[in-house]
Parts: structure tokens; C-alpha cells; sequence
């Protein structure tokens, strides 16, 4: 209750009749504290190769994945862009980290270069808060990127793992939450650069191809990840070319797999559309239609979130031969067994031969049924003593009728 006085007695004897009554106390006219949902819902989350279901995501949060390779050129930044971006469109708040001092490159491949005001640097010196660095993107408001430095910058003396996981401590007791993922993309090379962006990782990501030099040089990653403590690697292999794997000028995932000794996490082909992108500062996980290496980054994404791997398969040309003279039965029974051993895009196949199968027994069914020439003996109504005739007699037997029937209803068990 608030009383209200004045000099004059007149006026005074008036107001001490009356009082005034605030609606609300002094602590609810505080402003609110601005909170930033950890799942945003603006954008509607559907996987179409994944059962249609978010995945489950496992580990302690924050997961800290350093991507790395040794070797320069394979597709780290791009990696850690797509990766990055198809970790947001599923829900999850991500922050990537680009640890490569004087050569960042991220904020180019997601079209965010003009918005870089501030640096790790600045932050640490006391020249700006951390929330001030940090640059959201505007298609995915869960996804925000944290440069080291400026272009053409050295990096401080100051400045080493420590500092690195003082940032990322520091983006843990963040006001908004902690987010989900940490994605430190890492510089070239095995120098000190390379053991600042590792120092407060949990998680590697090693991004190889499918050549010798690369694999030296993954191999030598591989074992100055495990000395530093990070034992759960998992790799990625890039810009694979199956026409050259088939002329066996290019050693084969499996083949890759094998010397490395990794889990893999995913398989990534040659994608001419890859330039474009980057030149557009547009990831290729936004793309519409999507781009077969785009399907590939989301499924790699899929997988790093439950922490699960693939497994590369090898199947002789005697293989694929056979699956042209083998009944219906055989056929789909390889397919099932190829869902779950490990392909790169999961049920795809089945999805796409169940749609159109079922739409070719339709059209076939309603063919049938509206041709009045047709009887139980003749199917389709048509003269045998023509080509097409001939063609058409070998579909009326009576077991390719039932074979027909078991096409469809074993395409429908795959669904």
C-alpha cells in the first residue's frame, strides 16, 4: 500500500483518503530473462529413411567430436558443416567450433562470413562476452558457430588446450543450456594446432579417402587420438567412386576399413555438387532434391547421435549375376539381409520397390479387369500368333499369376 503526501494541507487532508494499490509487486516487473528452447519447434522434424522417427540420442551431453584427418583437402570443414546442420534439423542444439587459426574456412561453407564480429580471442582478452562470438544461423536457430580468430591472425601465445577447454566449459554453463553437441573442426597437420582442437574432445570423427596418403596419415591420427585418451573413433569415408572401385583402380570401403581399424560412420560419394554449395555458402543437407552426398551426411548424423556404425559389404560380380536368375523369394530375402548388416541408406530400397511395385500391380490388375477380351484362360486378351502375344501367353501361366501375388505381398512385409 502506497500513501501519498503534499505540502499543501488542503490537498494533503485529500490524499490521505485515498491510497493506491499497484497490480503487481516491484519483483514481477523485472524484465524476463530470455530463454532459448534447447528443442526448437519452428521446424518439423521427419526422417523419411529412418522409420520416420527422431533418434534417440545417446552419451552424456555435451558430446565434444573433434573432426580431424592429418591430411589436408579430404573434407573436414565440409564435414563438420553438413554434419553440423543435419544435427540441427533433427533437433539437437549444436555449436561448431572452427579451431583452424588463420585458415578458418567454416564460415564460408555455411554462408556466415559477413556475420563474424568477434573471435575466441577476443573473448578470452576480455573484449567481448562469449554470446557476443557466438554467430546463429538464421535457417536453424539451434545451430551457432565459434570462430578461434580472425583470417590471417596468429595465434596468441596464451592460447592452447587449456584455453580451449575453458571456451568449452564455458559454453556449458551457459545461461540458455549447454548444448547438445560440440563440433571442433580441426586444422591440418599434427602440429600444435592440431593438439589444442583434440585437448578437450571426447569423441573423433577421421575423415579419410580412399587413397595411400590419406590412409598414412589417418593411421598416424588414429594412433595420437588414442595416446591422448579419445578412444571412441569412428571414420568417415569420402569422395568414393564406385566406377573406379569396379575397375579396381581405387581401393574398395571395405578395403579401407580393414587397414584402418575403425567403425564406420559413414561413406560419402563424389559429388560434383559439393563446389557449388561451397561457392554458395549453402550446405549440401539443404538442398532440395537432396544430392546423394547430402543423404549420406544426414545418415552419418543419424548415426554419431545413438552411436551406432556401418558395415561395409562386398558383393562379387558371381553375386549380382545370380540375382538375375534366382526367383523373387532369394531376391528379397537378399535384401532383407542387406537392411541389417549395414547399408548406407536404410529400408530406401525396399520403400522405393514397395511404392512402385504395388503401383505396377495396380495398373496391371486394372489392365485386367477393364479389357473385355480377357477370359480365365486368356489374361489379357491378346492373340498369341503375334511377338507380343507370345510375351503376353508366358505372363498368363497360372504360377507367374501366383508369383505375382507373392511379389507384392513380400514387398509388403518389407514395408
Amino acid at each position: 500500500m502506497i500513501s501519498l503526501t503534499s505540502s499543501n494541507p488542503k490537498l494533503s487532508a485529500s490524499l490521505h483518503t485515498s491510497t493506491f494499490t499497484p497490480n503487481k509487486t516491484l519483483e514481477s516487473l523485472k524484465p524476463p530473462i530470455p530463454r532459448i528452447s534447447k528443442n526448437p519447434t519452428k521446424h518439423t522434424i521427419r526422417s523419411v529413411l529412418q522409420w520416420n522417427r527422431k533418434p534417440e540420442l545417446a552419451g552424456e551431453t555435451p558430446r565434444v567430436v573433434v573432426i580431424t584427418s592429418g591430411k589436408g583437402g579430404v573434407g573436414k570443414t565440409t564435414t563438420t558443416a553438413n554434419v553440423g546442420l543435419s544435427l540441427a534439423r533433427l533437433g539437437f542444439s549444436v555449436v561448431a567450433i572452427d579451431a583452424d587459426v588463420g585458415l578458418r574456412n567454416l564460415d564460408l561453407l555455411l554462408g556466415l562470413e559477413n556475420r563474424v564480429n568477434y573471435t575466441a580471442v577476443e573473448v578470452l582478452n576480455g573484449d567481448c562476452r562469449l554470446d557476443q562470438a557466438l554467430v546463429r544461423d538464421k535457417r536453424w536457430s539451434n545451430f551457432e558457430l565459434l570462430c578461434i580468430s580472425k583470417p590471417r591472425s596468429k595465434l596468441p601465445l596464451g592460447f592452447g588446450g587449456k584455453a580451449l577447454i575453458w571456451l568449452v566449459d564455458a559454453l556449458k554453463g551457459r545461461q540458455e543450456g549447454c548444448p547438445d553437441f560440440i563440433l571442433i573442426d580441426c586444422p591440418a597437420g599434427i602440429d600444435a594446432g592440431f593438439i589444442t582442437a583434440i585437448t578437450p574432445a571426447n569423441e573423433a570423427v577421421l575423415v579419410t579417402t580412399p587413397d595411400i596418403t590419406s590412409l598414412r596419415d589417418a593411421d598416424r591420427v588414429t594412433g595420437l587420438l588414442e595416446c591422448d585418451g579419445i578412444k571412441d573413433i569412428k571414420m568417415i569415408v569420402n569422395r568414393v567412386r564406385t566406377d573406379m572401385i569396379r575397375g579396381e583402380d581405387m581401393m574398395s570401403v571395405l578395403d579401407v576399413q580393414e587397414m584402418l581399424g575403425l567403425a564406420l560412420l559413414g561413406v560419402i560419394p563424389e559429388d560434383s555438387e559439393v563446389i557449388r554449395s561451397t561457392n554458395r555458402g549453402y550446405p549440401l543437407v539443404l538442398n532440395k532434391p537432396p544430392t546423394l552426398a547430402g543423404l549420406a551426411f544426414e545418415q552419418a548424423a543419424w548415426r554419431l547421435v545413438e552411436q551406432d556404425s556401418m558395415k561395409a559389404v562386398m558383393l562379387l560380380l558371381e553375386e549380382c549375376e545370380q540375382l538375375c536368375t534366382v526367383g523373387l523369394d532369394s531376391w528379397i530375402l537378399r535384401l532383407r539381409i542387406r537392411k541389417y548388416v549395414g547399408s548406407p541408406y536404410p529400408r530406401m530400397g525396399s520403400i522405393v520397390f514397395v511404392r512402385f511395385g504395388g503401383i505396377f500391380v495396380g495398373l496391371l490388375m486394372l489392365f485386367i479387369l477393364c479389357n473385355p477380351m480377357a477370359d480365365s484362360d486368356n489374361l489379357f486378351g491378346v492373340k498369341p500368333d503375334t511377338y507380343t502375344g507370345a510375351v503376353i501367353q508366358i505372363m498368363n501361366h497360372k504360377m507367374l499369376r501366383v508369383g505375382l501375388f507373392n511379389f507384392h505381398q513380400s514387398f509388403a512385409l518389407c514395408a
